[in-house]
């Protein structure tokens, strides 16, 4: 059995492929198109709220390193109801994310090759990816540690390509075409709308997306080198070059070729700013491996969110049980059922799961930063680990966190995002509205009354 465990920089490079996903790939038209030669902009105040996160959740793994992430710092902090919920949402939001990435690797790898996307193929592959992913993690820590550094090394040696390329063209041409965003149009109306606050806001929220993923990366903490001390160091690093590289992809692509990057069907955006066909080849397969490496991700932080719980007898036990080659087996099967089950009950409708599966994130980013704070003060609920106490990563930081997602909440655009165009009118999205109410209501009472059934039984047996 193997007892390989993730050193410090497999962390970091594991926090960087959790983050690092199709987004950055296929969707940085939206963001310019929200609001032009503001869009580096964007992201860096999206970057610097993703670090303000990432540093609050990184001292929050000081004080407990225990699996779980959210769910574990949660119950430390409040107690194990507040634990209990907090797991189990995070469960949830987590497994629909994971088919979210899934449904759009295949869609795009289907897109690229020119295949029919199809119910029925779209399950195919559906069931084809899941059964690779399973593979990997069945075959223990040190395949999926090679597996995970390699598609993060290759999704960044596709970004960093971009970069080079890009300021290799815009040296040898010395055309810079920024400027001329704020002039495009389409049919006689601006292609960039007029600047507004709220349009920014939006903006940065969407650019907020792509650094998402953070908050997954202590979930596996057992399996890490002293997370305690790795994790405060590893997570706020990813995110800085993480940031690095976004900023500079969206500048460069801005200046190469901005009217493609707005304009483009093509489903890998970035591809579109250059004409050379080795450079598009080569970007198509780090969308490929970047999508496929953030999935073997998921597929390492989810299950054990539900394993850490049931260690804890807040699930049923039988869950946390790991095969010979201590892979959590159960709890990696209930996980995939979700993240198939639920894409194929909406009939792969991306925006509706995206909705379902990011929605959870403002609650945790409350309650963590809060349960830092308690940590500080010494009012936590249960024993954490005796760190060294720090005002501005334990105190400033978290403040600020809560005070930013208060602000995000209320700009945040509800009413669309829970209602879809229908014969030219807005009406409710049952689909996600169902979607979350079974994440928020019905799963947790569902695992409550089985956990208490088997403390039950546990105790009839001991008397």
């Amino acid at each position: 059995m193997t007892k390989t465990k993730l050193g410090f920089w497999s962390i970091v490079l594991l926090a960087i492929n959790s983050i690092i996903g199709s987004g950055i790939f296929l969707t940085p038209g939206s963001v310019v198109s929200m609001v032009g030669t503001k869009a580096p902009l964007a992201y860096f105040l999206a970057a610097l709220f993703a670090a303000t996160l990432a540093i609050t959740f990184a001292a929050a793994a000081k004080y407990v390193n225990k699996s779980g992430a959210a769910y574990s710092y949660a119950k430390a902090a409040y107690g194990e109801n507040m634990g209990f919920y907090m797991g189990v949402v995070r469960f949830f939001s987590a497994s629909v994310a994971w088919g979210v990435m899934a449904v759009g690797v295949i869609r795009s790898t289907y897109s690229i090759f020119g295949w029919n996307q199809s119910f029925g193929n779209i399950t195919l592959g559906f069931v084809v990816l899941m059964l690779i992913i399973m593979v990997v993690n069945l075959l223990g820590r040190r395949v999926f540690t090679i597996i995970n550094d390699l598609s993060t090394i290759g999704k960044l040696g596709a970004l960093i390509l971009l970069i080079i390329a890009g300021t290799v063209v815009l040296l040898k041409t010395g055309d810079n075409h920024f400027a001329e965003l704020d002039q495009l149009t389409s049919r006689g109306k601006p292609l960039i709308p007029a600047f507004t606050t709220s349009g920014f806001v939006m903006a940065v929220i969407s650019a907020f997306y792509a650094f998402t993923g953070f908050e997954a990366v202590a979930t596996g903490s057992e399996d890490m080198q002293e997370p305690e001390k790795n994790l405060p160091r590893a997570i706020p690093l990813a995110i800085l070059i993480i940031a690095i590289i976004y900023i500079g992809t969206i500048a460069i692509a801005m200046m190469v070729n901005p009217v493609a990057l707005v304009k483009t069907k093509q489903v890998v955006a970035l591809v579109a700013i250059f004409h050379n066909q080795v450079l598009q080849d080569v970007i198509l397969a780090g969308a490929i491996i970047s999508m496929f490496g953030i999935n073997v991700a998921a597929s390492f932080h989810t299950p054990r969110v539900l394993e850490a719980m049931a260690n804890k007898n807040q699930v049923p036990q039988f869950i946390a049980r790991r095969t010979k080659l201590n892979f959590p087996l159960v709890s990696f099967a209930i996980t995939l059922l979700l993240a198939v089950g639920i894409p194929m009950a909406f009939q792969y409708s991306l925006p509706t799961i995206i909705v379902i599966s990011a929605t959870v994130r403002f609650f945790e980013f409350i309650i963590i930063p809060l349960g830092v704070i308690r940590f500080y003060q010494g009012k936590n609920r249960e024993a954490i680990l005796p760190a060294k106490k720090n005002p501005f990563t334990d105190v400033v930081m978290p403040v600020l966190a809560v005070i930013v997602t208060i602000v995000l909440l209320a700009r945040y655009d509800w009413i669309s995002e829970f209602s879809i165009h229908q014969g030219g009118h807005m009406v409710a999205n049952w689909y996600a509205i169902f979607g979350m109410a079974f994440g928020f209501i019905i799963l947790p009472a569902i695992l409550f009354l089985l956990t208490r059934r088997e403390r039950q039984a546990n105790t009839n047996k001991e008397n």
